[in-house]
């Protein structure tokens, strides 16, 4: 059996853990895209190169096209009501901290405000910007942002940095009521749920979703000095976890024979 040291057997707690989530439906797997898109979309964003801003710009696309594929917002209004019944059900609860408590009820109402202010139509001015228009329509063709295809981008990506970073920061913004409250519903999903250790007999772990419980996302924590990771293949009522060892890119992975002991958590 494949088992943690002492000093990594909560995974949650180690710099050296990696976690692996399965969405268990189409919004919670919506949610997951747009986090990582936002995060990565703000992370290039004060990049001081062409490069940089390129991928933000990038990353801003690929967000207005998943957010105009459905009511994302409305979405994420039910989750945000969701949870702020849940956490109200922890009023009269024993031992509750009720100024933490307080202070998660007041995030969901701001977040809740926030997108509600910002009306149904708060991404109108980015699909109707022509200039990202013309980007998203030439990013289908691999290359097809070149600057000898598109001079106008070639232009603005050479302006002063300050000029590019304040524009993408205007343009994020508009967006950020949305991937905020998305990221809070994401949090408070994570959280609401502990670890448990458990056994993949022969690298294989098959567990049946109790009908009662309705679980969003499926996690599994890892150590990355076991060399492995998995691979979660989930349904409605039902989920697998297949554990591979990483044998580096020129191989393939190999499904490892002996058991994996992991965390998971079932939010």
């Amino acid at each position: 059996m494949i088992e943690y040291p002492a000093e990594v057997a909560h995974p949650q707690l180690n710099a050296d853990s990696i976690t692996f989530e399965q969405p268990l439906n189409e919004r919670m797997r919506t949610f997951l895209r747009l986090e990582f898109l936002y995060r990565q979309a703000t992370f290039h964003a004060g990049d001081s190169t062409d490069f940089g801003a390129r991928a933000a710009v990038g990353s801003l696309l690929e967000i207005l096209t998943i957010v105009g594929r459905g009511d994302v917002r409305a979405d994420v209004l039910k989750e945000l009501d969701r949870h702020a019944e849940l956490l109200s059900q922890y009023r009269r609860t024993p031992g509750v901290d009720a100024e933490r408590l307080k202070e998660l009820m007041e995030r969901i109402d701001s977040l809740r405000t926030e997108l509600n202010s910002a009306g149904k139509q708060f991404m109108a001015s980015l699909r109707e910007n022509e200039f990202l228009s013309t980007i998203k329509h030439r990013s289908v063709i691999p290359g097809g942002t070149c600057t000898f295809d598109l001079p106008d981008y070639g232009y603005w990506l050479h302006t002063p940095q300050r000029e590019r970073t304040a524009q993408l920061v205007e343009w994020l913004n508009q967006l950020k009521p949305l991937c905020d409250a998305v990221a809070e519903v994401l949090w408070l999903t994570r959280e609401a749920s502990e670890p448990t250790k458990c056994v993949a007999a022969g690298g294989l772990y098959q567990h049946t979703l109790a009908k009662t419980e309705p679980f969003n996302l499926v996690r599994v924590l890892l150590t990355a000095k076991a060399g492995l990771f998995p691979e979660i293949s989930a349904g409605q009522h039902r989920f697998t976890v297949r554990f591979a060892q990483w044998r580096g890119v020129d191989e393939r992975p190999r499904q490892v024979s002996e058991d994996v002991e992991f965390l998971l958590t079932l939010c």
